[in-house]
C-alpha cells in the first residue's frame, strides 16, 4: 500500500487539490475526522479560544490528536492499493512518518492572508494568528516529496495535481 499525504498551510488550496485527486482516487480527510471525534462543537467559538490560548491549543491537540492518528491507522489497515489522506497539520502532529510520499501545496503567504480573511471573515490579526500557529511553509517544502504550487489560477493548479496523479500513477 501507498501512503500518501496531502499538506499544506492553512488557505493554501489543499480542499481544492483534495478535490481534483478525488476524482481518480479516495481522498480521505483528517479535519473531518477531527470534526467527527468533536462532535457537534461550535468551531468558531473554539478556534477563537485555542488560538488566543496557547494552554488550550495544546489540551485540545493532546485530546484530539492521538484519536485522529488511531482513524488513520485504521485506514491503512484496509486493504487498498493506495490512500490519499489530507492533514493539515502533518508535520506538526509528527505524523509524517506515517506516510511513503508527501504532497506539499505551497501558496504565497500574502494570496493566504487574503484567502483566510474573505473565506472565514476573519480580520487581519485572526487570520495571522492562525497562519503563525503552523511551523512556516519553507521548512515542510524541504520536507515533501511533491510542491504544488497555488499562486495562480484554477486551471493551472488543476493541471499540476493532473501530472502528478500520473507520476504516482507509476508508483502504485
Amino acid at each position: 500500500m501507498l501512503k500518501i499525504a496531502i499538506t499544506g498551510n492553512i488557505a493554501s488550496g489543499k480542499s481544492q487539490v483534495e478535490k481534483f485527486i478525488s476524482e481518480k482516487y479516495t481522498v480521505y480527510d483528517a479535519d473531518k475526522i477531527a470534526h467527527q471525534i468533536l462532535g457537534n462543537v461550535d468551531r468558531k467559538k473554539l478556534g477563537e479560544k485555542v488560538f488566543s490560548d496557547p494552554a488550550a491549543r495544546k489540551k485540545l491537540e493532546e485530546f484530539i490528536h492521538p484519536k485522529v492518528k488511531d482513524e488513520i491507522l485504521k485506514i491503512f489497515e484496509q486493504n487498498l492499493n493506495v490512500v490519499f489522506i489530507s492533514i493539515p497539520l502533518l508535520f506538526e502532529t509528527g505524523f509524517d512518518s506515517l506516510f511513503d510520499k508527501i504532497i506539499f501545496v505551497q501558496c504565497d503567504d500574502d494570496i493566504r492572508l487574503q484567502r483566510l480573511m474573505q473565506r472565514n471573515d476573519f480580520t487581519e490579526e485572526q487570520a495571522l494568528k492562525r497562519m503563525n500557529a503552523q511551523l512556516p511553509q519553507n521548512e515542510k517544502m524541504q520536507k515533501s516529496d511533491f510542491i504544488i504550487y497555488n499562486n495562480s489560477s484554477l486551471e493551472n493548479l488543476e493541471k499540476q495535481v493532473l501530472i502528478l496523479v500520473r507520476e504516482l500513477s507509476s508508483l502504485i
